[in-house]
Formats: structure tokens, sequence, C-alpha cells
């Protein structure tokens, strides 16, 4: 369906009727709200995602490194010396 102009004087009529004249600014007020935090909520989101990906991944330690780590487990450190 195209947008036409008339359909967006149509609708305009059809929510003044519902409305009525005193609530058309409190509409409008809610509605900008609205815009407002979903706008704050997507920048949030966008700035969350675009810091994530610019941030620098930890580098893992080499395999080495890892392989000489002594390993003891706390059994062998607890066990009684005979």
């Amino acid at each position: 369906m195209p947008f036409h102009p008339l359909w967006l004087v149509l609708i305009l009529v059809v929510v003044l009727i519902v409305f009525g004249p005193g609530r058309l600014p409190e509409l409008g007020g809610a509605v900008g709200r609205a815009m407002r935090e979903f706008r704050k909520a997507t920048t949030e989101l966008t700035n969350e995602v675009t810091s994530a990906a610019q941030a620098k991944p930890e580098t893992p330690a080499p395999a080495e490194e890892v392989a000489k780590a002594p390993t003891s487990t706390p059994s062998e450190a607890e066990a009684p010396k005979n």
C-alpha cells in the first residue's frame, strides 16, 4: 500500500474524533517520550556493541607455558606423608 498524504489526514481526523482536542497534546507528549526512550536505548546498545567490537581480546597463554605450569591436586597436598 503506497503512502499518500490523504492517509495521514484521515488518521489524524480519526484520532481527533476518538480522543478529542483536549487529549491531543498529552498523546503527542507520550509519543515523543516513547520515541526519545527508544532512541536512547538503541544508542546505548550501539555503543556497547561498538565498544565490545573495538576492545582487544585477551591473548591466551602460549601452549608451552601452560604445559610447564605445575599441576597438583588438592588431595596430594592434603595427604599425610609417611
